[in-house]
């Protein structure tokens, strides 16, 4: 009898094949975050065009969709979102502008390896709900280890080769006597990809908090987290200064003030208001990219840019900005990108891969902003990362850098794992609409198709 009542029991546990399974997936999104973080990961490729990081999401999504029995294997329906067709659009048009031009395939590797983490963090969220305390630990975690190193740079005089002084003034360290201030680095090669990186991971760095229960290990987590800020601080990043700020402007104000707005006319004039306040902010810069050398280097690439967007219809080709605005800026200034994000998409793949860029950046802030309306913690913490960064993008292209540009994609599944696939909700193929009014922050998105 007792040896049958321990069947019983065991029969309703996983097996350790199925926890081996279930586990390849969530542990090949840790891997490529922290290496988005830290760059562990080794840049040439360990066979052909294998990069360890490739290696890793291939890894994690044939995991997820390998049949195993006890285990349900992800559907199509797990991996669809939102932004499907955007992104089609996108990789249509950079492989165009590539095949077109003859350019090197690189880029257009590089672009599909961070989409194909895109799918892959959104599926793990669809088929494992409470991977929202994975990905607390995971920001927290990636946040430490850039933090701490920005630290050390600046309490030890380390030489980063960036300096500052009196009203954020660029100056050679060589030359700037005691009145020099060092620009942390951290895990980066430049000050302002470290802003960049924290702005899109501090928020979710708060999701550890609300991981654990005991009061001194909350305490520990915002100690961390301020420490993130302090560590943008020491950056010396203007748009980084002024994207963390929004961000946290946002997140106080989309988890008290967004719930509170239930009226759709004023909903749609907020709306209305933001996408004018966009509009004005690439005016000015149009603008102020007409008048000279008004905002410095900045102002030079983008004037420089507006001739060879024009002139290629279909772009002038992916990670070839820098090339094409360096051969037409004044003075022989060499460029290696925009110093925008959607400047810059416009130039390397014309004005359908800035279509494709703008809808992917609108859709999520949308879904984001009803998720966060909704009380979703993981909605909220997702509007005020991506509000800071795209922020920060009207005046630098820190997604330049690969590894950047995957931590932003990795923040795009998170939002766009929360809301249905679809605008219009079919019962039975996604996932439910975020509920309107809920006493209690709401985490994990609903599992797809769970009714079924």
């Amino acid at each position: 009898m007792a040896s049958e009542q321990s069947a019983a029991a065991g029969a309703g546990q996983p097996s350790a094949l199925v926890k081996f399974v279930q586990f390849v997936p969530l542990g090949a999104v840790a891997v490529v975050l922290l290496d988005s973080a830290t760059d562990f990961f080794p840049d040439d490729p360990l066979i052909g065009i294998v990069t360890p990081t490739r290696l890793a999401l291939l890894l994690g999504i044939v995991a997820l969709v390998v049949p195993v029995r006890g285990r349900p294997r992800a559907r199509l329906r797990d991996f669809r979102t939102r932004l499907d067709p955007p992104i089609g659009l996108l990789v249509a048009v950079s492989a165009a502008t590539t095949v077109r031009g003859g350019h090197a395939t690189a880029p257009l590797r590089g672009l599909l390896t961070v989409i194909a983490g895109y799918y892959l963090v959104v599926a793990v969220r669809r088929t494992q709900p409470e991977s929202w305390r994975a990905i607390g630990l995971l920001a927290l975690t990636g946040v430490a280890a850039a933090a701490t190193s920005a630290f050390s740079q600046v309490t030890n005089e380390t030489p980063t080769g960036f300096c500052r002084t009196g009203l954020l003034t660029d100056i050679a360290c060589d030359a700037g006597g005691d009145g020099a201030l060092i620009r942390a680095t951290g895990t980066f090669s430049n000050p302002n990809l470290l802003a960049a990186f924290l702005v899109l991971l501090l928020p979710f760095a708060l999701l550890a908090t609300v991981c654990v229960d005991e009061r001194t290990a909350r305490t520990a987590i915002v100690v961390l987290v301020v420490i993130g800020y302090g560590a943008l601080l020491t950056t010396f990043s203007r748009a980084g200064y002024v994207a963390g700020a929004a961000g946290l402007l946002v997140l106080g104000g989309a988890y008290w003030l967004a719930p509170r707005i239930a009226d759709r006319a004023q909903r749609r004039l907020f709306a209305v208001l933001g996408t004018l306040a966009l509009l004005g902010a690439a005016g000015v810069i149009w603008a102020v990219s007409r008048a000279g050398n008004s905002l410095g280097v900045r102002g030079q690439a983008w004037g420089a840019a507006l001739g060879p967007a024009a002139d290629n219809p279909l772009g002038v080709g992916l990670g070839r900005s820098g090339v094409a605005i360096s051969a037409t800026a004044p003075g022989g200034r060499t460029f290696v990108h925009a110093h925008n994000l959607w400047l810059n998409w416009l130039v390397e793949a014309g004005p359908l891969g800035l279509l494709a860029v703008t809808a992917v950046a609108v859709v999520a802030v949308s879904c984001a902003a009803r998720a966060a309306r909704a009380k979703s913690v993981l909605g909220t913490v997702g509007l005020a990362a991506l509000t800071g960064f795209f922020l920060m993008s009207m005046m630098d292209h820190p997604a330049n850098l690969d590894r950047i540009d995957a931590l932003l994609w990795y923040v795009l599944a998170v939002v766009m794992a929360e809301a249905p696939a679809t605008w219009r909700n079919r019962a039975g193929t996604v996932p439910a609409v975020v509920p309107a009014q809920i006493k209690r922050p709401r985490h994990g998105p609903q599992r797809v198709g769970a009714t079924g």
